[in-house]
């Protein structure tokens, strides 16, 4: 691949034009709004100007409502050899690629889970996709061309590549994605409406559960309405949990002994139930897993410290598997919480212990 166009330069688009552009590839930024796209050129993520000739592939970074009008203008424009998309739907923008007549043997979704909070240009970076799954949903005839431009596609932005049909790739997301984000808004929502003094009280566990509600309405809007029935489906199975879930907690509060047994233990199956599900996200690397044994390290907020406690840990000779940082409340201290091979915690504890950091 030597040449691209990207269309559409918010955080997914821009990102994209940043990794090819990265490696060498001539990227061609378009976007509705020339704004944007002048500052996604303005961060080297290609030119606004227009190619002289049809590039290798085109990326329409742009909301599932619109990637089948995208484009049905682009091949008739004979913008490019190859096409793809970057939709976080694809069930529906494939049937409209199909009713608008587009060419769909030069045309292939595609979808990386990657992205942010934040969105815009100014949020992209080239190795948003490092590491992460690329979900390719080849149409029936996408041709062979087409299918190994996008698998170039995506080893050049350093995803991994995952073939699924668009239905299925719909009631995947729609579990793992969409439904979770309804569900931090519902809560997120609840905060909104609580008093200062609760909302003070807020913690990593509350921080980390509504985190994505963070994300934009507008973009969230499109993306749910593009797989509103999906995710509907998902919220009324976790509704019809929640309420059972409500009656056992209405009979752990019984004055009657048998009900807050049988409450007691319906909390409990769920309880377990829950941590088993959360055990199947894969972990480091795609794998299942592992237990480690976590130590919490009180750290000061000041310019350094992180830096100093890293060092002081690598002296250990310990690899760490995972951190996690949690500000205190009211307090110029947080805990970085270190995530070790159970075997290796001793070594890692008595060296940072050494250095003169509490561990929780």
């Amino acid at each position: 691949m030597r040449s691209a166009v990207v269309v559409g330069t918010g955080l997914i688009g821009t990102s994209v034009a940043l990794a090819l552009s990265a490696r060498g590839v001539a990227v061609h930024l378009r976007d509705a709004d020339p704004e944007a796209a002048g500052i996604a050129a303005s961060l080297g993520a290609g030119t606004v100007e227009a190619p002289t000739a049809a590039v290798d592939l085109a990326v329409l970074a742009v909301p599932p409502a619109l990637v089948g009008s995208v484009l049905a203008d682009a091949q008739a424009a004979g913008v490019a050899r190859h096409y793809t998309d970057v939709a976080s739907v694809k069930a529906e923008p494939r049937e409209d690629v199909v009713v608008l007549g587009c060419d769909t043997a030069r045309y292939i979704g595609g979808h990386p889970m990657a992205g942010g909070e934040v969105s815009g240009p100014t949020a992209a970076r080239a190795d948003l996709f490092e590491g992460c799954t690329w979900v390719l949903t080849p149409t029936p005839d996408t041709g062979t061309e087409t299918l190994n431009t996008a698998l170039e596609l995506v080893a050049t932005c350093g995803g991994t590549p995952v073939v699924m049909a668009a239905a299925e790739h719909d009631r995947a997301v729609g579990l793992v994605s969409h439904a979770p984000h309804v569900v931090a808004a519902l809560v997120a929502k609840r905060l909104a409406k609580a008093g200062e003094r609760a909302v003070s009280l807020a913690g990593p566990g509350v921080r980390d559960l509504t985190r994505i509600a963070g994300g934009d309405p507008d973009l969230w809007v499109d993306i749910l309405s593009a797989n509103a029935g999906v995710v509907a489906d998902i919220l009324e199975e976790l509704g019809s949990d929640l309420g059972d879930a409500v009656a056992a907690l209405r009979a752990m509060a019984a004055t009657d002994e048998a009900k807050r047994d049988a409450g007691r233990q319906c909390v409990d199956a769920l309880l377990r139930q829950g941590r088993s599900g959360r055990r199947r996200i894969a972990g480091k690397h795609g794998i299942r897993p592992a237990r480690y044994r976590t130590l919490g390290v009180v750290v000061g907020d000041q310019p350094g410290e992180l830096a100093r406690m890293f060092a002081d840990a690598d002296r250990s000779g310990v690899n760490i598997e995972d951190i996690h940082l949690e500000h205190s409340t009211g307090r110029l201290t947080g805990v970085v919480r270190l995530s070790v091979d159970q075997r290796a915690a001793p070594a890692l504890e008595d060296a940072l212990h050494s250095q003169g950091w509490r561990i929780q």
